[in-house]
């Protein structure tokens, strides 16, 4: 535990000029969540909202880190309640105009949490998703040590989170935590605001003693800031012990009713029957004995520069620091404070307190005073010279094999990637590939053969001699590919700061993530946390579907196309055929590291599939024009003479769209068959068609013809709706055939038609259709 003994010896004018910064920070941040909800403007009377306690009770840890700590190449996670406090900061280091003072949640404005792609003003880490903007710095710090190893140019620094107490109940957090490679990383360090409160009442039992052994368990520096100045004092007086232990013992509803009370009420309550205590606290002024209650360590800036200075970077360090919701406001530590908010008559009488004006609330300290000294220096000293971009490097659009015989999508992803090392040397430097333990089940043994695994140092290959070892797992600085442990969320936090790099140090990085397509939907809410802050990563899912026949229902995913189908930020494909593999996986990359570029996701299986059938044109030109259809979205795949009905269909399911054309054509009825590669960018097609979208819509015209609209049998190993729309595209009748019940084993014949996705019920809609 850190005492007020140890911390550093500050000037006085320096402790004072915090100290009304602190205040002003207070100050800021109550104020613009009180603009935003009392001053302006709300014609519609929806709540505006925003949280004045939960900032407040961060006020004083983030005055001591920013004013006292920080330095340009360190980075901070702010928790999502306390962004008017950042934005308080930011407008006193000169960092945010202050007509943004009063857009707290306005269109166009101040954001409701944190967040780098949508504010004005600086923002190291978007947060709002609990638990996911805690555990970002963990892999923001691991993708900086990993760009440090190829270009060793990398700004290092500290890599910081300031985390509220209840996201410690987030699943997240301690899976994070808990990765063996997390402990390895001195750079993070946690600040944990405990104020004891959730949004609903007080924590009966916060159990912070076990949260310091769990955390310690993990390998990281543990350190406690409880009391502060005022209570310290009293606790080395005489009677001081029972004090402490009282204070200790009591349940937290017990301690933060105390901070209710009147002085009277305290000389009742506060020694619980102890006559030694009630004779420490008898000669204390009223105001004195009202101050030490509430005198947590969270809100003593010595305290916390004591702790802070403790760190040993040599491990992750997190910092308990004990606070009060709403700490110096007028509803401090109630337990329903968390979305209240005060009224006009307490922001007079807290202003007045605080040393300014509700009438002129942004006012800036007087020019030459040590406030204005120290924003200054702070200022100066936070300063990150701007570098410029990198460019991603060179990437081919098209390597030029033409595969043959059977092979599955699956495996053709590890062949791309080994085709890139020898057709795209530069550019297949920037790729990093990550998985859960799923390297040699994914088909990227070849890959990580070839360029190794990576490790903050080098070790020992001890299975290196060994004949029958077929996956060699060679780590060092060197190497490309990160395996964390069978933990989607880490995986997909991990892919969203690697694909983060391009924006925060101006180097960009090509990161892949892979993971059985089962699982998206456990990693999506993180990995689209992910996008939203900027961080553009390639997610492949594989294998996927009831394709997964002797898997049984457990592995068989079913709604994955219809999610990458919704996911703003983000390309979705699901190829059929190797060459569709290759060309959008090169696209992909190509929209990777660059400001107007975004997030790829794809679909595979572990089908074998006759390569032949893709019928890939031999002249250059048609080849081309076939690529270009496949990254658009779709392409022909066969065309009758006199179509009366069309297949439109995707991935796996694409050799029973042929064979169903095969027998329909026989029976006299033509067929057209459309391979979907991406129901996403058909779908925005039909938007721009329709004027609702901005963007191209060529490949309908050349996919759909309106003279070649026929009825619609659309199919795919996932639920129907993802391709239902395409009967819009020409307006015609149609029948959706798909995956919408959980699945179960056997063979892949069975499976298929247990579901209604087999050749003869391809047939069944399209005859029932043509009729």
């Amino acid at each position: 535990m850190i005492s007020t003994a140890t911390g550093s010896a500050r000037t006085a004018q320096d402790a004072e000029a915090i100290r009304e910064i602190e205040r002003r920070v207070l100050w800021l941040s109550t104020a613009i969540v009180d603009h935003a909800n009392r001053v302006r403007p709300n014609p519609s009377g929806l709540k505006v909202g925003g949280h004045q306690a939960s900032s407040a009770s961060t006020v004083s840890i983030m005055t001591s880190l920013w004013f006292r700590h920080l330095r340009a190449e360190d980075r901070v996670s702010v928790k999502p309640h306390a962004s008017p406090v950042l934005h308080a900061i930011n407008y006193l280091l000169g960092n945010l105009d202050e007509s943004y003072l009063t857009t707290l949640r306005e269109f166009g404005g101040l954001q409701s949490y944190p967040s780098r792609s949508k504010d004005p003003d600086p923002v190291d880490y978007s947060t709002g998703s609990v638990g996911i903007g805690a555990t970002a710095p963990i892999w923001g710090a691991l993708a900086r040590r990993y760009l440090d190893g190829k270009i060793p140019s990398t700004p290092g620094g500290r890599q910081y989170s300031l985390v509220g107490d209840a996201e410690l109940d987030e699943g997240a957090v301690w899976e994070a935590v808990l990765d063996p490679g997390v402990a390895e990383l001195g750079e993070v360090v946690w600040i944990v605001d405990l104020n004891r409160q959730s949004l609903d009442r007080v924590v009966p039992h916060l159990a912070a003693d076990r949260l310091r052994v769990m955390f310690a368990a993990a390998g990281w520096q543990v350190l406690t800031v409880k009391y502060g100045r005022l209570l310290e004092d009293l606790f080395a007086r005489p009677g001081g012990d029972a004090l402490r232990t009282r204070i200790d013992a009591m349940p937290n509803p017990e301690y933060q009713r105390l901070l209710r009370c009147e002085a009277g009420e305290l000389r009742r309550r506060l020694p619980g029957g102890d006559p030694t205590i009630a004779r420490l606290i008898v000669d204390l002024d009223d105001a004195t004995l009202v101050a030490a209650v509430r005198n947590l360590g969270g809100h003593d800036l010595d305290s916390l520069s004591a702790a802070i200075e403790a760190i040993e970077d040599t491990r992750p360090t997190v910092i308990f620091a004990y606070t009060v919701k709403g700490h110096g406001l007028p509803t401090q530590g109630h337990p329903q404070n968390h979305s209240s908010l005060l009224s006009e008559k307490q922001m007079r009488e807290l202003a007045a307190s605080l040393g300014t004006e509700l009438d002129d609330p942004w006012r800036r300290f007087a020019a030459g005073s040590p406030a204005a000294e120290s924003c200054a220096a702070t200022a100066a000293r936070l300063r990150r010279e701007p570098t410029p971009l990198q460019p991603p490097p060179a990437l081919p659009v098209d390597i030029g094999r033409t595969p043959t015989g059977a092979a599955t999508s699956q495996a053709a992803l590890g062949r791309v990637l080994l085709d890139l090392t020898r057709e795209a040397p530069e550019a297949a430097k920037r790729v990093v590939t990550v998985s859960p333990d799923v390297t040699s089940t994914t088909n990227l043994g070849g890959w990580v053969n070839k360029i190794g695994v990576w490790s903050p140092t080098d070790r020992r290959d001890w299975f290196a001699d060994d004949a029958e070892t077929i996956l060699h797992w060679r780590e060092s600085p060197a190497g490309q590919h990160i395996e964390l442990g069978i933990a989607e969320t880490n995986l997909v936090g991990l892919l969203g700061e690697l694909g983060a790099t391009w924006s925060r140090w101006n180097q960009p990085l090509l990161p892949i993530g892979v993971l059985y397509d089962p699982f998206v939907g456990r990693a999506l809410e993180p990995w689209s946390f992910g996008i939203y802050a900027g961080g553009q990563s390639i997610l492949i899912g594989t294998p996927s579907g009831v394709t997964l026949a002797p898997e049984g229902g457990a592995h068989q995913s079913i709604t994955t196309p219809s999610i990458a189908l919704e996911q703003p930020g983000c390309v979705a494909y699901e190829p059929a055929f190797a060459i569709d593999v290759e060309w959008t996986l090169l696209a992909s990359l190509a929209r990777l590291g660059r400001p107007d570029g975004g997030s790829a996701y794809l679909r595979l299986s572990t089908r074998p599939v006759d390569q032949t059938l893709a019928s890939v044109p031999a002249d250059p030109a048609a080849r081309e024009r076939r690529r270009r259809q496949v990254v658009a979205g779709a392409y022909p795949l066969r065309r009758a003479d006199d179509p009366a009905v069309t297949i439109a269909a995707m991935g796996a399911l694409v050799p029973e769209a042929l064979a169903a054309a095969e027998r329909l054509e026989s029976a006299g009825v033509g067929t057209d068959v459309i391979c979907v590669t991406s129901p996403g960018l058909l779908f925005e097609a039909l938007l721009s068609r329709q004027g609702s979208a901005e963007g191209p819509s060529w490949i309908l015209d050349q996919v759909f013809p309106s003279a070649r609209a026929t009825p619609l049998v659309t199919v795919l190993d996932g639920h129907p709706h993802t391709l239902a729309f395409l009967t819009g595209v020409n307006n015609v009748r149609g029948m959706a055939l798909g995956v919408t019940r959980f699945g179960q084993s056997g063979s892949l014949e069975d499976v298929y038609r247990h579901h209604g996705i087999d050749t003869d019920s391809i047939i069944r809609s399209a005859l029932d259709l043509a009729e």
